[in-house]
């Protein structure tokens, strides 16, 4: 018997898509998935800001001309037509879209994506505030006046709700209501608002978790009247299986750690060896939208749909596993021109990372730069270090801690595709290996983000050989100044350099005698 609802391709044709955040990373694979798996959808109308030296359709063309759309762009040379950059801002009033274009919205839209948010955890809580609440309501304020619309998916975090270690697909009460907050910043300073700020969020990490929440609660309060769906994704990695296997274009997350750590910057984590890494293939989430759209475009469910993705739960592997995976990876595919040989163990907060990283990070990072400029170059390792350090900080949170999400909505939206719909549209993350998709992520970095080719493999080898022997010189020679130092000064040290030098002298006339003795 015939289904009576169409499948997912079915469902998007000649349906108009309105989508912000479609520069950033989860948002060019949703093009990418939408044009390729949906080749009849209509007209993608797409939120963009331009940038001083781009209007936003040069930062459309830019994007349509990425590796990303390889596979769209064989099968269909001018499907950047249906690209249609809009000009505007998350910050702004009405999102700064013209009354000529809000009009074509209105009239055009059957579809929203609504995934633009700043994704910085130390972002000023008025800025965090600015994009990832005030925005929602922006696009609650725009939508309203949709003729056409049918579905509003609106992407959150599974942080949203960190502050707890069981999550279930629901909205939360935040700690604080979003409008007495929005109150609060017409008349609180950035001094004053900065000194709160600890206390407002409270037990979560920053502000992007804190105003991720404050965003749900408003959306549920403001957006009753839409139809909307909600997605909660973990730590967004590179991809899994498309458009193509480890695609990444940023280094947000864990992706600037293994690349750090490739390049033999990283040398020790601030991590749970035993926790577990939450990570999610970017077409996952990316699948998990165009589904969840589909389902709340047809099946109308009278409550707000909230999907989680992500793997812990369900697939767990942990930040020690990765540690190895990453670490082993590095050594058979070395990146090109490392600073020192790969090693990032893992260590816990404390007295003992301080430690290491001022011996592993800081001195060396000294040296360097002044080996720089001794040379006349300009100093850069302690920049780098500095940034990197900032950059561990403000992801320790998430990697000395675990959660538990519940998948009872993921269950469900399965259940209602097809086999082939669910073949084309997978978003399990049962069914992914880590290791391969850990050594695929390590190559689409070292592809993607660091343009380096694999024939220069055999010369990145060399160079790492170099450096095992200058680890192994430096060595010798610290361990030899050191006793020279010692027999010099201690009684002790020199009669056991004696001692020593004894024992070997025996042992090679021994050795030396027994081999007279059989010949």
């Amino acid at each position: 018997m015939a289904s009576l609802h169409p499948t997912v391709s079915e469902y998007y044709t000649d349906k108009n898509v309105f989508i912000t955040g479609a520069t950033g990373f989860i948002g060019k694979v949703l093009l990418e998935k939408l044009l390729r798996s949906c080749p009849n959808v209509g007209n993608l109308y797409l939120l963009v800001r331009p940038k001083k030296s781009q209007d936003c359709h040069q930062r459309i063309t830019e994007i349509s001309q990425s590796p990303v759309f390889d596979k769209v762009r064989a099968e269909n040379p001018n499907f950047d037509k249906k690209l249609i950059p809009i000009h505007g801002d998350i910050t702004q009033e009405g999102l700064g879209i013209s009354e000529e274009n809000v009009e074509i919205l209105e009239n055009q839209v059957n579809i929203v994506f609504h995934s633009a948010a700043t994704i910085r955890f130390d972002e000023p809580l008025r800025v965090a505030m600015e994009m990832n609440v005030l925005g929602v309501r922006k696009m609650i304020q725009l939508c309203n006046n949709f003729k056409k619309l049918e579905v509003f998916v609106h992407v959150s975090t599974a942080y949203a709700n960190c502050d707890r270690p069981f999550i279930e697909e629901m909205v939360y009460q935040p700690s604080v209501e979003p409008q007495k907050l929005i109150d609060a910043l017409d008349w609180l300073d950035d001094e004053m608002l900065d000194q709160i700020t600890s206390k407002l969020i409270g037990d979560k990490p920053n502000t992007y978790t804190f105003t991720k929440q404050l965003a749900e609660h408003l959306l549920i309060k403001e957006g009753s009247n839409l139809p909307l769906a909600i997605l909660r994704p973990s730590i967004v990695g590179a991809s899994w299986k498309e458009p193509f296997p480890g695609w990444i274009d940023n280094f947000n997350g864990p992706s600037g750690l293994y690349v750090a750590a490739g390049k033999g910057i990283l040398r020790y984590m601030n991590c749970d060896a035993m926790g577990v890494a939450d990570i999610i293939p970017v077409d996952i989430p990316v699948n998990m939208m165009i589904t969840m759209a589909w389902y709340t475009a047809v099946y109308k469910p009278s409550t707000v749909p909230i999907f989680h993705s992500t793997s812990g739960s369900v697939n767990p592997f942990t930040w020690g596993e990765i540690e190895n995976v990453v670490m082993n990876f590095w050594k058979k595919v070395p990146l090109d021109s490392c600073f020192r040989r790969p090693k990032a163990p893992i260590a816990k907060s404390g007295f003992l990372l301080d430690y290491y990283i001022f011996v592993s990070h800081m001195i060396p990072a000294y040296f360097a730069d002044l080996g720089y400029c001794m040379l006349g170059k300009r100093p850069r390792m302690v920049k780098i270090y500095n940034k990197l350090h900032r950059a561990m900080g403000t992801l320790t949170f998430f990697t000395t801690h675990s959660w538990e999400w519940t998948y009872n909505n993921l269950d469900m939206l399965k259940s209602k595709l097809s086999p082939e719909d669910r073949r084309l549209f997978y978003f399990d993350p049962r069914g992914l290996h880590w290791p391969t998709y850990l050594e695929a992520y390590c190559l689409g970095a070292k592809k993607y983000l660091l343009n380096e080719d694999l024939s220069g493999l055999p010369a990145a080898k060399a160079h790492l050989r170099n450096l095992r022997n200058l680890r192994y010189i430096f060595n010798t020679v610290v361990i030899v100044a050191l006793w020279r130092v010692l027999v010099a000064r201690s009684d002790i040290a020199r009669n056991l350099w004696v001692f020593i030098i004894g024992l070997v002298t025996k042992f090679v006339k021994f050795f030396r005698l027994t081999s007279a003795v059989r010949r």
